[in-house]
């Protein structure tokens, strides 16, 4: 019985406590901080893993199209890196590039939306690549598929059109997907099939020499040559001696007459 009154002692301290308690804390719960947003995936590293270490290294050494692929990872993009494999025969092509050149092929390799690859393969038709945004030419290329099959076609590949051979990475907003070739611009390279050039005409051929040379062949074979005379008949000899005999020579048969009178004048 001693022991109640010890109870409900310590019942009423502990209930006493507890508007302390809640008025301390402010009658309320701590609200737990905000989880910090994942930070946008490193398109470059992600290329790499895939294998197009190449490709991403040469984006990351150019500042502007680093820039630019790194702002588009934000609203969506999907990229298509050329394997190892396929940049390196390229790269002669590249070096001969301007900077801005090199920045323009760089982003031609990526538009800013972001597509799975079914849906990859329900667009056939151009489209928009990140060199295209401020710049003043069209900088386009052309999806198309047969079959399963996505290939990528240029004016300046022709027929030799790009095909996705896998996914590096698919993750909305990000697609990246790795193709056996560079896609090449028209802005940058000659159109496939393009005709050569016709050679300019010679300077020093003036047209009137050039037509004396093709008839020059006709008037020597009709011209006589310098022994034309001594294989001729003997009557045009003797045509050819009576033209040519100075007017008033004595004729040789006159001559004989007169020598035939003087012989018989002397008997």
């Amino acid at each position: 019985m001693r022991r109640f009154p010890l109870a409900a002692a310590a019942a009423a301290f502990l209930f006493a406590l507890l508007p302390l308690a809640a008025a301390t804390s402010g009658g309320k719960a701590k609200a737990k901080a905000p989880a910090a947003p994942p930070a946008p995936p490193n398109i470059t590293a992600l290329m790499s893993k895939g294998g197009c270490k190449a490709f991403a290294s040469l984006v990351e050494a150019s500042p502007d199209a680093l820039s630019t692929f790194r702002s588009a990872v934000e609203g969506g993009v999907t990229a298509f890196c050329p394997a190892d494999a396929a940049l390196r025969p390229f790269m002669p092509s590249y070096r001969n590039l301007s900077a801005d050149g090199r920045a323009s092929l760089l982003l031609f390799h990526a538009v800013p939306v972001y597509y799975t690859l079914a849906g990859l393969k329900a667009s056939n038709g151009p489209m928009n690549t990140l060199a295209t945004d401020g710049s003043s030419r069209n900088y386009n290329f052309t999806v198309q598929n047969v079959g399963d099959q996505v290939s990528i076609r240029t004016e300046a590949s022709g027929a030799a059109a790009a095909r996705v051979r896998a996914t590096v990475y698919d993750r909305d907003p990000v697609a990246i997907y790795a193709v056996d070739a560079v896609l090449e611009p028209v802005e940058l390279f000659d159109p496939a099939g393009a005709p050569a050039p016709a050679p300019a005409p010679a300077a020093d051929a003036p047209r009137a020499s050039g037509r004396r040379a093709r008839h020059r062949p006709r008037h020597v074979a009709d011209a006589p040559g310098p022994a034309a005379d001594d294989d001729a008949a003997p009557a045009d000899q003797r045509k050819n001696a009576k033209k040519n005999a100075a007017p008033g020579a004595p004729c040789p048969r006159w001559l004989a007459a007169v020598a035939v009178a003087a012989a018989a004048a002397l008997v």
